[in-house]
């Protein structure tokens, strides 16, 4: 009687009250870094123009790592997800031992890489001047990655559990830790180190760290650990490591050449002056506000997918995904109209001149035409990760990149018009992962032979 209450409990229902309870969850807990980031900006704003823009280059950086971090714990999510869909929970200890293992080894992997390699790439591309200040703040950002890595696997796990509700513990707990030590070490407050640009960096490990534990105190210390016999157990499993990887690799890749992508075009806006820097940094945090709802929503589709695989009802999948992308759509709105509303008040909180307000206001406009495409177009591209065929993601993601490179290249180098024509790349870029992940759900092909 217990293990059918835990399956029927594990199993997800194709209604509004179901999306929610997943998605708001969620919402919080991205929502919650999103303001740190935007803080985080906002400190360096105040510190110097040529600041926040490094910081443009440096994040996106680092966000090809981090979300290499992120394509390996959707995979887990996914292969979470299946087993609670088809009643096997017991598998999740042995699927969380094999997830630390990967994720700390790949860490490691990106740690070297930033150390010994980026400097020889990013040499050649960067700004002279910006280079040095930009390669000192990722040898120390960088390190941070393997907290980070065990913070999302913790949260992929709490999500695909349904335990959406822990989700916050650990993000409340980085978040404030991360807006204490950006004061401290940014500005040399109370006999900190002033340590400037390089301080945000070290304020980021420090509470990526600290987020890791709170989260893993939330496994170990609540009835998670006893329900689920967690972290008892980290002896290789060939089984499930190959399962894990077979989905994660695909969804790795795809996620690294996206943010290799962007990296060139911030790379690319170096030249246009430091102005343009510091507004494209801007836009990564408008990309980030807008996006918790998506965020949220496309988790949302990767965990019911994978759940109602896992249940074998494959005939609500689309439906799921409908609704699902109907309220990433309306929430992400609101965010929306309120940036179009009050730009001016949003760019103020920066610190920067009025140069940079007229310049900024446009670009602001046409980014949020993007996002209302990558409002709908995440969801129903996580609805493919979910049916566990994240080599179609890659596929997919592959034919938008070229398709982006191409748009950006030509309004960059050879007919550059603004920077607002420039962000209108981000058009190009969701319609075609629009348009072949809603072909490839639609065609059904996804439903051969799907097995846990």
């Amino acid at each position: 009687m217990d293990s059918n209450i835990e399956k029927n409990d594990l199993q997800v229902h194709v209604d509004n009250k179901q999306i929610l309870s997943i998605a708001l969850p969620i919402i919080i807990a991205i929502l919650i870094p999103q303001i740190n980031l935007l803080i985080n900006s906002i400190f360096l704003g105040h510190l110097s123009e040529e600041a926040l823009g490094n910081a443009g280059i440096t994040g996106v950086f680092y966000l090809i790592f981090a979300v290499a971090g992120h394509g390996l714990n959707s995979s887990m999510q996914s292969v979470f997800s299946g087993y609670a869909g088809s009643g096997n929970p017991g598998a999740f200890k042995t699927v969380l031992a094999q997830g630390i293992r990967i994720s700390l080894f790949l860490a490691i992997l990106f740690i070297l890489i930033t150390w010994f390699a980026a400097p020889l790439i990013l040499e050649k591309v960067a700004n002279p001047s910006s280079y040095p200040a930009e390669m000192s703040f990722l040898k120390i950002r960088i390190l941070g990655l393997p907290f980070l890595y065990l913070f999302q696997m913790g949260n992929a796990f709490l999500i695909a559990s349904l335990n959406t509700r822990f989700l916050l513990i650990g993000f409340i707990i980085e978040a404030l830790f991360n807006i204490l030590f950006d004061y401290l070490f940014i500005f040399g407050k109370f006999g900190f180190p002033n340590m400037g640009f390089n301080g945000a960096a070290l304020a980021s490990v420090l509470s990526e760290c600290i987020g890791m534990i709170a989260v893993f105190s939330v496994l170990t210390f609540t009835s998670l650990k006893k329900k689920y016999n967690l972290l008892t157990n980290i002896t290789y499993d060939k089984i499930i490591s190959r399962k894990i990887l077979t989905i994660a690799l695909p969804l790795i890749l795809q996620f690294i050449i996206s943010l290799t992508t962007w990296l060139v075009f911030f790379l690319l806006i170096e030249s246009k002056g430091a102005n343009a820097k510091a507004i494209s940094n801007t836009m990564r945090n408008v990309f980030g506000l807008a996006g918790v709802f998506i965020w949220a929503f496309a988790g949302t589709s990767n965990t019911m997918v994978s759940n109602l695989i896992g249940q074998k009802r494959e005939e609500m999948v689309i439906p799921v995904i409908k609704k699902i992308s109907m309220w990433s759509l309306g929430l992400c709105s609101i965010i929306i109209i309120l940036l179009n509303i009050f730009p001016e008040s949003f760019f103020h909180l920066f610190g920067q001149n009025q140069d940079f307000l007229t310049e900024g206001i446009p670009v602001i406009r046409i980014v949020s035409l993007g996002l209302i495409f990558m409002s709908i177009a995440n969801i129903w591209l996580n609805g493919v990760t979910g049916t566990g065929k994240t080599k179609i993601n890659l596929l997919i993601e592959i034919i938008a990149i070229i398709l982006y490179l191409i748009y950006t290249w030509y309004f960059m180098k050879y007919h550059y018009i603004s920077l607002t024509m420039a962000w209108s790349n981000e058009f190009i870029y969701w319609l075609t992962i629009f348009t072949f992940s809603y072909l490839y759900l639609k065609s059904g092909k996804w439903k051969k032979n799907y097995s846990l």
